[in-house]
């Protein structure tokens, strides 16, 4: 639910407002739950000062999410889906034994619906890359979804090292997975894949660049070896090419996705604000996790 504040008032005095009938101490949960956004970024200070024209929304599926126990913020979710902020660090899904967002899901939708629900994958995001990541709740929603994957609209940002030579271009390659798991862009072969991915710059940052990242495909690290391919390793990519110096989170997050709806073809989309510190290097390794 959006709401559009009309006076000054602090975001403990909005919500008291909004909802006479709840306690303070569900409203400060949910204040706590990191689901309440103001013109689209998320708030957790009750004593945030809104001024008339601010957007307050409330999400509160995602609010009684966090209350369950998730260790990240769903940005949407009703009975064919549901959308969580990933953070960096964790797998989409994990076939070592570690901890995967899918069988977090999984395990709280099982929990909330009594066994009618689960998290089925629709796409992926590598463990290093943050944002929105979408998953079905049923076997037909994402077998739907996946009907009219071409119709989904994804964009990244992406904190690059130096300045890419075209402010703005398209980059096409064949992409090869070699027996190290690592991608590279190589002639056409019948087992490489072809890649598009766009790019946009928004800014320039001290000597790195932030870029708007649109793909055309969605291939393993695609965003990644391309950008490496033009020069422009992504801070913090150690695998691709970036400075070693220090050991720093991949700036690559996630930030946009529309989609259809599975049930009645609606464009869904869904966003995730640029993660804290994002844009700021210190001279020290970095640790998240």
């Amino acid at each position: 639910m959006k709401t559009t504040v009309v006076k000054p008032l602090t975001l403990m005095e909005f919500l008291t407002e909004q909802y006479p009938d709840s306690p303070r101490t569900r409203i400060k949960k949910l204040l706590q739950s990191g689901t309440i956004r103001i013109n689209e970024r998320p708030v957790t200070l009750h004593s945030y000062k809104l001024i008339p024209g601010d957007v307050v929304e409330v999400n509160k599926q995602a609010g009684n999410a966090a209350r369950a126990g998730l260790p990240f913020p769903v940005l949407f979710e009703d009975n064919d889906i549901i959308v969580v902020d990933k953070p960096a660090g964790k797998p989409t899904s994990s076939t070592d034994g570690s901890i995967s967002i899918q069988e977090i899901l999984s395990e709280f939708l099982k929990r909330q619906s009594k066994g009618k629900y689960k998290a089925y994958i629709v796409h992926r995001l590598d463990k290093e890359v943050s944002g929105v990541l979408l998953f079905a709740k049923t076997l037909e929603a994402m077998e739907t979804i996946k009907e009219k994957w071409e119709e989904t609209e994804k964009h990244y940002y992406a904190l690059v090292e130096g300045i890419p030579v075209k402010a703005e271009d398209k980059i096409e390659s064949w992409l090869l997975e070699d027996r190290s798991q690592k991608v590279h862009s190589v002639s056409e072969t019948p087992e490489a894949k072809f890649s598009i991915t766009n790019y946009t710059t928004i800014k320039q940052v001290n000597n790195n660049t932030l870029l708007d990242i649109k793909t055309d495909t969605g291939r393993k690290n695609q965003i990644r070896v391309h950008l490496s391919d033009i020069g422009c390793h992504i801070v913090g990519d150690r695998k691709y090419g970036a400075s070693a110096e220090f050991e720093r989170r991949i700036r690559l997050h996630a930030y946009s996705l529309s989609f259809p709806h599975p049930s009645d073809g609606r464009t869904i989309t869904v966003k995730s604000p640029m993660p804290d510190g994002f844009l700021t290097l210190k001279l020290k390794d970095e640790h998240y996790k």
